[in-house]
């Protein structure tokens, strides 16, 4: 029996926020829009030479009124009446400055231009050296690591070294600030106007693995510990919050403001937010003890295992590790890379170099060399895939953005050896390509150390579906299959069925995924003889990591 009844999923991403409106009884996709956030796409408030990445928090609200008009005037008529829930997923950690009524400073004049008031967005790097301090501090000030349940490592991904470095860094900011919250927490706080910062329902998936929340700890780290790290920080613990929900909960109903601006009814239930990569891994049906990589410009993998089984473990060296992060009543356990896809991006611009800078002095129209940059990827995949491994002689290290897994380190930094004049293009595109599958098998192999068994692996995201040489070459790599998930925006359909099981229309989030799930398109098998010479390869990695990180990675704040 069918209700007819429809969900929105929305996923903010780096570049772009997209819309799915989806059946609630079975996933199937009825309309989607997609808007690139024009503001980040001009490169405005990013310096990626000092690694600052922020966005203005008008992109997401244009994005998300555009998309979601744009979805319904794709869809058949009627389509808005039948919708009854919405759940938003972002990037993570991506936290903001908001003023006492929970605006983020970036909406007043006042700060409308001023990078430090914006989003800072998850690979915004700026923070390693309060990173590095918060780890000090975790260490050595008496009381307890609160690092423990995020790997034992803090990030300068994350919240509190991004909030510390603003504060130091904009006095006109440290004093307008009241708190800060996370993308996710925000965008379901606009939409149901409980901005309020002391009362906005809050991810628990953010607050455990970015901001050291735990129930043990009677929610985020203790005051003393915060202002040993800095007394800039003193205070702000209450000015956050305490309590945090699972993304199966609903964060209140559309305001007639935003209602009328969608073009929906107010009683659309929106539910707490989450990260994307969790959310996909929702959309892409994970399940106990399956690996679930979400594999685009980063990688997320996401392992989730039931609370009993996994008791006391402590699993170090990974992202957090957070009861109800992916699945409500499963431990969720986040690990992945800092840079995949954008590796091989890097390669095709500094390819593409000479044709940007003298291609248009040689009077080649713009559109002609935009289109020779695009298909580089491509040609490169081609001549990559007809060398065999080990013909290169060329070996690479894939920490071109730091290093998420293991053991969180942004300070890092990528490097070739091996290169002779024999080394052309494709064979060092294969040895970029053999590295970032030899950073996902240095995640498989933290998980396994720490005695968390890996019986599968699902593959979802852009790369999965656009690149076969990328995907079996991780595959042989990690020598076992690997499923990619059917779902062509795994990310927005696991926020559509976290929205269908918020609104009350399934269960719980196994039910929605039971029933809206779509499957696996593909299955890549391991090559023997590939696997085989991969782990003699892997080796090499391994010592040129650790030469890497021994000799010329700095330390100290």
């Amino acid at each position: 029996m069918t209700t007819g009844k429809l969900v929105i999923g929305l996923d903010f991403g780096t570049d772009s926020v997209r819309t799915v409106i989806a059946d609630a009884d079975t996933g199937e996709e009825v309309a989607s829009a997609v808007r690139t956030f024009s503001r980040w796409n001009e490169g405005r408030y990013c310096d990626p030479a000092a690694n600052r990445f922020r966005q203005q928090p008008l992109d997401h609200l244009e994005g998300l009124e555009a998309t979601v008009r744009e979805a319904l005037a794709k869809a058949p008529p009627g389509t808005a009446e039948r919708i009854v829930g919405l759940t938003a997923d972002t990037t993570g950690s991506t936290p903001g400055p908001i003023d006492r009524a929970g605006t983020p400073l970036a909406l007043l004049p006042e700060f409308a231009d001023d990078p430090d008031a914006m989003f800072v967005l998850w690979k915004d790097h700026t923070a390693v050296g309060e990173a590095e301090e918060i780890n000090q501090v975790a260490r050595s000030w008496g009381g307890e690591d609160v690092t423990k349940y995020v790997g034992g490592v803090y990030s300068s991904e994350w919240f509190w070294s991004k909030i510390l470095h603003i504060l130091r860094a904009n006095p006109r900011v440290r004093e307008a600030v009241f708190s800060w919250v996370e993308h996710c927490d925000w965008i379901s706080a606009v939409l149901t106007g409980t901005t309020d910062p002391l009362t906005m329902k809050r991810s628990r998936c953010a607050a455990g693995h970015k901001a050291m929340w735990h129930a043990s700890f009677s929610g985020l780290p203790a005051e003393e510990f915060l202002t040993r790290v800095d007394p800039l920080l003193a205070g702000l613990r209450d000015r956050l919050y305490a309590e945090t929900w699972t993304c199966d909960v609903s964060a209140g109903t559309l305001t007639p403001e935003w209602a009328e601006r969608l073009g929906l009814n107010t009683g659309v239930s929106v539910g707490v937010g989450a990260f994307d990569a969790h959310l996909g891994a929702v959309g892409g049906q994970i399940e106990p003890y399956v690996l679930c990589k979400v594999m685009g410009t980063s990688t997320c993998d996401m392992l989730v295992a039931p609370l009993d089984e996994m008791g006391d473990k402590l699993v170090r060296g990974i992202c957090g590790q957070v009861d109800g992060s992916i699945l409500p009543g499963m431990l969720g356990m986040e690990a992945g890379q800092s840079a995949f896809g954008d590796v091989y991006a890097w390669f095709r611009d500094l390819l593409a170099w000479p044709l940007e800078h003298l291609g248009k002095t040689a009077g080649i129209a713009e559109g002609t060399l935009h289109s020779l940059a695009e298909r580089i990827i491509t040609a490169l995949s081609e001549a990559a895939a007809a060398l065999p491994p080990d013909a290169t002689g060329v070996v690479a290290l894939d920490w071109l953005n730091g290093r998420r897994t293991p053991f969180a380190d942004q300070a890092l930094k990528g490097a070739l050896a091996g290169l002779s004049l024999g080394s052309d293009a494709p064979r060092i595109f294969r040895a970029l390509v053999e590295a970032t599958a030899f950073g996902a098998k240095k995640i498989v192999e933290r998980f396994q150390v720490e005695g968390v068994p890996i019986r599968g692996v699902i593959a979802l995201g852009g790369i999965p579906k656009k690149s076969p040489f990328v995907m079996q070459t991780v595959c042989d790599v990690l020598d076992m299959p690997i499923r990619v998930a059917r779902a062509e925006h795994a990310c927005a359909l696991g926020s559509a069925m976290a929205a269908a099981t918020a609104a009350g229309l399934h269960a719980d989030i196994p039910a929605s995924q039971a029933a809206m799930g779509s499957g696996f398109e593909t299955e890549y098998r391991p090559d023997t003889e590939r696997a085989a010479l991969y782990r003699a390869l892997y080796e090499r990695y391994e010592r040129l990591g650790h030469f890497i990180e021994e000799s010329f990675t700095p330390r100290g704040p």
